[in-house]
């Protein structure tokens, strides 16, 4: 009897273990299908995540052109025509970069300001990609070289990769960084370091690479608590700049969405243009 009843227990804990087992194996299952599903959205879904299009606005008294890059006409809004020197600015994911309007007139008085809307943004067609936005980039920077002596360059959040790549490959009096990064690949992985972003991530905005050929100033903007592209990621881009180039200012308390409210911030871009 001790064995049968022994044996019984044994058979018992066989047959739990084997249900055990097998809701171990559906949990898995679907857990791996669950993992897979969220990578598969993501990679086809990261462009509609990477470039959050704006509508296109009005803005009483504000000035805009189209310029023709490729298949694409892009919509520039316009400040100051016709000075010798000019800013061109390039914005962040979703952003309305016409809304700059009234803060930079009085902060470039003696330069033309043009500030781009990338492709599917804000009245410009075509589709964005990194590739796109850079080629246009370049487009428009050679056009405006045609009708200004020096050109100042401004990116902001996502701007900064399209502005550092414009840097690289043209000749330009200066450089703006707000709130930048080495590359996309690293920021998705501060966020998303469960995935396997490497495999997923098309567009990588590799700026840290890319700074080697910059030969112009460079002043980098840091948001001190910025909550998107975290400070580590800043500081990565800094140390890529040599010295003698770069100027680093940290806007202490500052987010990656509320940096442009600190007064440090417009007198920076009025001490570095003034200065170059």
């Amino acid at each position: 009897m001790r064995y049968s009843a022994s044996a019984t227990v044994i058979a018992a804990s066989l047959a739990l273990g084997a249900s055990v087992v097998k809701a171990a194996g559906r949990i898995g299952i679907g857990a791996a299908c669950t993992y897979g599903l969220v990578c598969a959205l993501l990679y086809l879904f990261q462009d509609r995540i990477l470039y959050q299009r704006v509508p296109e606005v009005e803005r009483p008294g504000g000035q805009s052109l189209r310029v023709r890059c490729g298949e694409a006409t892009i919509k520039v809004w316009v400040l100051h025509p016709g000075m010798r020197s000019a800013v061109i600015y390039f914005g962040g994911n979703a952003e309305d970069v016409s809304a700059n309007l009234d803060d930079f007139a009085p902060t470039f008085p003696d330069r033309t300001v043009y500030l781009v809307n990338y492709r599917g943004y804000g009245g410009s067609t075509g589709q964005p990609s990194e590739a796109a936005l850079i080629a246009d980039a370049q487009a428009i920077h050679d056009w405006a070289a045609d009708r200004h002596e020096h050109i100042i360059v401004i990116g902001r959040s996502l701007g900064t990769g399209v502005a550092t790549a414009l840097a690289a490959s043209r000749a330009v009096a200066g450089l703006i960084l707000v709130t930048p990064y080495d590359t996309l690949l690293n920021v998705a992985f501060d966020h998303f370091a469960w995935l396997p972003m490497p495999w997923l991530l098309r567009d990588r905005y590799d700026s840290v690479s890319r700074m080697g050929r910059v030969r112009a100033p460079v002043l980098v903007l840091v948001a001190g608590d910025d909550e998107v592209i975290f400070k580590a990621r800043s500081d990565a881009l800094s140390a890529a700049i040599p010295s003698s180039l770069r100027q680093t200012v940290l806007l202490e308390g500052a987010t990656h969405n509320d940096l442009d409210a600190s007064p440090a911030y417009l007198q920076s871009l009025r001490d570095f243009a003034a200065a170059h």
